[in-house]
């Protein structure tokens, strides 16, 4: 009887497990809300923890640069760019954020954001409580494993902006710039070679350091090398290996 008992109980587990990963079957962040070796008693405090959901329309703010921090935000679809503003009013992209990926970190050591988020196109985003989210994490070893490997990933790619824009040419920069969102829709499970570009030149320009019409310029150049192809914000990447040549083998 035992026997039975126990092993209806590791069904039901399996089965509530399931029911959230499917829910979430979309989210590269699934590792972080369903960790391996949950008990259903953890699976449903974080059950808890990522049903709230908020939806940002294309041109809306999801948070500003001084606000209270309180959640992180898992983009379960759309786009996101951060931002800040320099003394004389103009901005400064800092990055793009795709489904799968965190917005809100910013505000962690601070307790304040420090960047606005903007939505590049109709989005939304599951609300993770930061306190509750770490006190949970702090009680279950996996969870908080994969909270630190998220973190990490972030300070990863921080990092890897800085060698963009401190250390490469503009050309190096867009091309970088083009194998890096090909591998983020490949990790979402997309096609890597075609996928259009969410953001605008200027913003791509903000962002790499570069002016608009130097951005434009190399897109063209690259489309007439027959590197890329070019129709509007759809990319279709004809040469990888030539792309990945003009950075000098970088890691992205």
């Amino acid at each position: 009887m035992n026997s039975l008992n126990q092993s209806s109980a590791v069904s039901a587990q399996k089965f509530q497990r399931e029911c959230l990963k499917n829910a979430c079957a979309n989210c590269n962040l699934r590792e972080l809300c369903v960790p391996g070796g949950i008990s259903p008693t953890d699976l449903e405090q974080l059950d808890t923890i990522v049903a709230t959901r908020r939806r940002t329309k294309k041109g809306a703010t999801l948070f500003k640069s001084g606000d209270g921090f309180k959640n992180l935000f898992a983009v379960r679809s759309g786009f996101y760019k951060t931002l800040v503003y320099t003394a004389d009013g103009r901005n400064q992209i800092t990055g793009f954020q795709a489904p799968g990926e965190l917005l809100g970190l910013d505000g962690v050591s601070t307790e304040h954001h420090c960047v606005d988020a903007v939505a590049l196109e109709d989005s939304e985003v599951c609300i993770l409580p930061y306190l509750e989210l770490e006190r949970i994490a702090r009680d279950f070893p996996p969870l908080q494993h994969q909270l630190h490997r998220v973190m990490s990933r972030e300070i990863v790619r921080e990092n890897s902006v800085l060698l963009l824009l401190g250390s490469m040419k503009a050309e190096e920069r867009v091309a970088a710039f083009i194998l890096n969102i090909s591998e983020r829709y490949k990790r979402l499970g997309y096609a890597s070679g075609e996928f259009v570009l969410r953001m605008t030149r200027q913003d791509i320009g903000s962002f790499l350091g570069l002016k608009l019409e130097t951005v434009s310029r190399i897109f063209s150049r690259f489309q007439g090398q027959g590197l890329i192809e070019v129709k509007g914000k759809s990319i279709k990447i004809l040469q990888f290996e030539v792309l990945r040549q003009i950075i000098n083998s970088r890691d992205l």
